[in-house]
């Protein structure tokens, strides 16, 4: 079997940079399954759909053909042939994408196709990989920390962007979104039992993969498996 390696959390906790660092570091697919949500997003305010007419949301979430490919530090998000991976991060595309991906057909539809992908094996991170896509991975982790910290992380890298937010209205739209996932009735953002709850809060990045490596190390087994799909 492929080795599967799950990652959830909430927004700022980290996923996506530290499922980069995994995928490197053990050789495996990089599946960023929010991307593919915001592929959905973008797809939605181009052809001009209302988000509440779920219906026709939920038939281009069916019909749209998002992939990934490349490098984990260049990964790219594509619809058909075409390279979206700068459009999915403006601002419009975030908070169409948190409201999109609660509804139920649309998570369907891309459970389907984050499942295909990762049948080469995978490091997938989103709100429900350990939960829903895929609940028996070989490591499945949540990652968390304090809210405002992560309102500061999400706001200094808009900065780097140049995206005009202050850090008060970072810390409300991450709100929002947290209560949004949590709350939704489909496939909500929670920690599955059998997770490991890493807690980033005052950690460095680099800190944090050391304590996710060496969970894997420290069981034998398990990273014995993985050691055969990464050569």
């Amino acid at each position: 079997m492929p080795l599967i390696i799950a990652i959830d959390g909430p927004s700022g906790s980290g996923k996506s940079t530290l499922g980069r660092m995994l995928s490197h570091a053990l050789k495996l697919l990089y599946i960023d399954t929010g991307s593919m949500y915001r592929a959905v997003a973008l797809a939605t305010l181009e052809n001009k759909i209302n988000p509440e007419d779920h219906v026709a949301v939920i038939h281009l979430a069916e019909q749209l053909d998002v992939n990934l490919e490349g490098d984990p530090d260049s990964l790219k998000t594509l619809i058909g042939a075409r390279d979206v991976s700068e459009l999915i991060r403006t601002e419009s595309v975030t908070n169409m994408a948190s409201i999109v991906s609660a509804i139920p057909g649309v998570r369907r539809a891309m459970v389907a196709r984050q499942r295909e992908l990762g049948k080469r094996g995978a490091v997938l991170n989103g709100r429900d990989i350990t939960t829903v896509v895929f609940p028996d991975a070989d490591y499945k982790f949540f990652l968390t920390a304090d809210p405002k910290e992560r309102a500061e992380r999400r706001y200094l890298e808009d900065r780097v962007k140049n995206l005009e937010t202050s850090l008060a209205e970072t810390l409300a739209d991450m709100t929002e979104r947290d209560r949004r996932d949590s709350t939704r009735s489909d496939s909500p953002l929670k920690v599955a039992s059998d997770a490991i709850i890493i807690d980033s809060t005052g950690k460095s990045i680099q800190a944090t993969f050391e304590d996710m490596m060496k969970y894997i190390k420290d069981n034998p087994a398990s990273f014995e498996h993985c050691e055969g799909k990464t050569k």
